[in-house]
C-alpha cells in the first residue's frame, strides 16, 4: 500500500505492523528502471523477515526517502541519471555512518566495485544473481558484515597492485573512447600533441594493453571510464 510519494517516481510503502510481530528488515530500493524494482520486489516478496518500505528512481530521490524512512538496508543501482550511485552512497554515509547499503549492478568491473566499497557500500551484487544471492546478502549485511561476490572480490584482488591512471590520463582516455585523435585531444585539453602521445603510452603500459582500442575496451570493462 502506498502512503505517499516524493516526486512522480518515488514510492513509500506501508510499513505498519502489528505490535506482536517480529521486526522485519526494512528495505529501500534505488534504481531508475521500474522493471528492476518490480523484480527485486518479486524476489523478496516471499521473505517473511523483509519488507520494502520505499522505492526511488534517482540519487536525489534516494536521499529524500532515506532521510524520511531510515531504512535498515538500501539497495543501490550505480548507473542513474544525475547523481550516480557511488555519489549517493557517499552522501548517505556522510549523513549516517552506519548506513548499510548493497550495490545492485550489471557491471562487474573491479574499479567500479572498488569505488562503491570505498564510498561505503557493504555489499556488491550483480543483477544477474539477485534470485540466488539477494536475500542472503541482505541478511548478512543487516547483521553488520560485508558480502561481495567471490568473482568480484577476485577481480579487485587481481588489480590491487596496478598503478592507477592519473586524472589527466583519465581525461585523455575518455576522449580516446569518444574517437578523438591526438590532435583533437590536445586542442580540447590545451596541451601539445606530443604530451597527449606520452599520456597514451603511459595508459597502455598501466592497463597492460597494446593499442588504443584495447585500452578503451579494458577500461570500460573494468569500470575505469564510462561512455
Amino acid at each position: 500500500m502506498v502512503l505517499g510519494s516524493l516526486g512522480t517516481e518515488s514510492l513509500i510503502h506501508n510499513g505498519d505492523q502489528a505490535l506482536n510481530e517480529p521486526r522485519t528488515i526494512r528495505i529501500l530500493i534505488v534504481d531508475d528502471h521500474p522493471i528492476l524494482r518490480e523484480g527485486v520486489a518479486a524476489v523478496l516478496g516471499c521473505e517473511d523477515d523483509m519488507e520494502i518500505v520505499g522505492e526511488a528512481a534517482s540519487g536525489m530521490q534516494a536521499l529524500e526517502l532515506f532521510r524520511a524512512l531510515a531504512p535498515d538496508i538500501t539497495l543501490m543501482d550505480l548507473q542513474m541519471p544525475g547523481m550516480n550511485g557511488v555519489e549517493t552512497i557517499g552522501v548517505i554515509r556522510r549523513e549516517k555512518s552506519d548506513a548499510r547499503i548493497i550495490v545492485l549492478t550489471t557491471y562487474s568491473g573491479d574499479m567500479l566495485a572498488s569505488r562503491a566499497l570505498k564510498a561505503g557500500a557493504s555489499g556488491y551484487l550483480l543483477k544477474s544473481t539477485l534470485k540466488d544471492e539477494l536475500a542472503e546478502t541482505i541478511r548478512v549485511v543487516h547483521s553488520g558484515r560485508r558480502r561481495v561476490l567471490p568473482e568480484i572480490a577476485a577481480e579487485i584482488a587481481e588489480h590491487l597492485s596496478d598503478e592507477h591512471l592519473s586524472d589527466r590520463e583519465l581525461d585523455v582516455l575518455s576522449r580516446v573512447a569518444r574517437g578523438c585523435s591526438n590532435k583533437e585531444i590536445a586542442r580540447e585539453l590545451s596541451i601539445s600533441a606530443g604530451t597527449v602521445n606520452a599520456h597514451v603510452k603511459s595508459i597502455l603500459l598501466k592497463l597492460h594493453t597494446h593499442d588504443r582500442t584495447e585500452a578503451v575496451t579494458v577500461a570500460l570493462k573494468r569500470g575505469i571510464i564510462e561512455i
